[in-house]
């Protein structure tokens, strides 16, 4: 049976979609079968992401609707063996789906695949719901601001409670020079005011704006940093011991921590 993870952030912008679509690369490459499922209904942009827009004829509405077998609704990425994507509906809105009709996909789709990415929407309501129903695992994404921080704070909270667990987070566009500089919080102040594990770092990166503009996941791009940071990650998920690399630079910002009132 494979593994469920959902990939969700409070906030939008902060690298989401990229983050599932360059991870479900990354473990295809590694030689996984990896299902993507976009759960955005109604804005989905992994397809666009995954460069595969245009080969998409069935989404996740016509499965729940048994308009078509799940099989047929899967769009196979013509760059790597065993990577598939489900996309989401761009007719419908998130309240047209049950959590449960979800949870009936990824629960078909853990027979077939060794991993289930589910790109969840941003937000707290229905949309993130239907994306972690029946999760074994999650990944939150931030990025090293406090409005995203904040937002991931309570994201958190909301899957500790519907005892999703373990939750992991992946720091996105991470700046050392910001960092030593004093514009940007360090890993260990984003790390105690979370409190969960760190995953991953993935530094600032131009090269991931071009890659999903062209529809072309930034891990096949071995040089870039971020390509190198989001296929260490995978392998993290697959079990592999990587040590996080730990930037010595601190912050100033260690008095942001009482802006925090913790809730869980």
């Amino acid at each position: 049976m494979g593994k469920v993870i959902v990939v969700t952030s409070g906030k939008g912008g902060v690298g989401k979609t990229t983050s599932t679509a360059n991870l479900g690369t990354a473990l295809a490459l590694l030689g996984k079968t990896v299902a993507v499922v976009d759960a955005d209904v109604g804005l989905r942009n992994l397809d666009i992401v995954m460069g595969l827009e245009s080969r998409i004829v069935y989404t996740s509405m016509d499965v729940i609707e048994k308009q078509c077998e799940l099989s047929k609704a899967l769009v196979r990425d013509r760059r790597v063996d065993g990577l598939m994507l489900l996309a989401a509906s761009q007719k419908n809105n998130k309240d047209d789906i049950q959590p449960e009709q979800m949870k009936a996909i990824y629960d078909k789709l853990r027979t077939t695949h060794d991993f289930v990415l589910v790109d969840s929407p941003a937000g707290i309501e229905r949309g993130f719901s239907n994306a972690s129903a029946g999760a074994d695992e999650a990944i939150v994404v931030t990025t090293p601001d406090v409005s995203a921080i904040r937002d991931a704070d309570r994201i958190i909270g909301l899957l500790q409670n519907a005892r999703v667990e373990p939750i992991n987070l992946v720091l996105n566009r991470f700046s050392p020079q910001l960092v030593g500089n004093g514009s940007m919080m360090d890993q260990a102040d984003v790390l105690d005011i979370l409190n969960i594990d760190l995953i991953g770092v993935v530094p600032e990166d131009t090269g991931i704006i071009t890659s999903t503009n062209r529809g072309i996941p930034l891990v096949y791009e071995d040089a870039s940093p971020g390509a190198q940071a989001y296929m260490r990650i995978a392998r993290r998920l697959t079990g592999q011991r990587i040590p996080i690399h730990d930037f010595e630079q601190k912050g100033v910002f260690n008095n942001i921590l009482n802006w925090f009132t913790r809730k869980r």
